[in-house]
């Protein structure tokens, strides 16, 4: 156990569940860091799962998630933009300790999976789809394209993600009107 993580767990509503799910990730010998604000998992220095919480459940995520056999049937993907991450949600300690076991087979064939090296396949950048209203942008000022080309690959998918979601026109044009001075100046979303 590692005491810089020890505050994760301490009064919580999914204390027990969150406590229960550490046991079993340190039962499979990973070694336990704080990352990203959350306790993480690694197998040599290679994140294997974390655990975080929400409103209505906690859970286990797996980096390498989409690569996992899931025999069971229970990884979820968060949502539809999420390539490689999978997550096991629990609502109860009961589900949690039921499926001990499983738990730890996963662990294990993830762990597996980064010996072996392997990767997830990710979409590349050309196969995300443009709004209309930034494929305009692009269209009217080759400085915007050059500068959003420029960008890294994960700025760019951020970039299309945001403007996409709206599913009105003008929230899309405003997202894409605030966006541009970032574009220019080769910041991300979030820089």
């Amino acid at each position: 156990m590692n005491p810089k993580v020890d505050f994760y767990f301490k009064d919580k509503k999914w204390q027990e569940e969150l406590e229960q799910l550490r046991k079993i990730a340190l039962d499979c010998q990973l070694t336990e860091e704080l990352k990203w604000g959350t306790p993480c998992y690694t197998h040599q220095k290679k994140n294997i799962v974390l655990i975080h919480d929400f409103k209505e459940y906690c859970a286990f995520l797996f980096f390498k998630g989409a690569l996992l056999k899931d025999t069971e049937g229970i990884l979820i993907q968060q949502s539809e933009n999420v390539q490689a991450a999978r997550q096991i949600r629990f609502t109860n300690l009961k589900e949690i300790i039921e499926q001990k076991s499983i738990l730890k087979a996963y662990i294990y064939e993830a762990i597996e999976i980064e010996k072996a090296g392997l990767k997830v396949e990710l979409k590349k950048t050309s196969e995300f789809s443009v709004s209309d209203e930034f494929q305009k942008k692009l269209d009217e000022d080759s400085k915007l394209k050059t500068a959003f080309e420029a960008l890294t690959p994960g700025r760019q998918r951020g970039y299309l993600l945001h403007f996409s979601q709206p599913k009105q026109a003008q929230t899309r044009e405003s997202r894409v009107e605030k966006a541009i001075p970032n574009i220019l100046n080769g910041k991300g979303l979030n820089d």
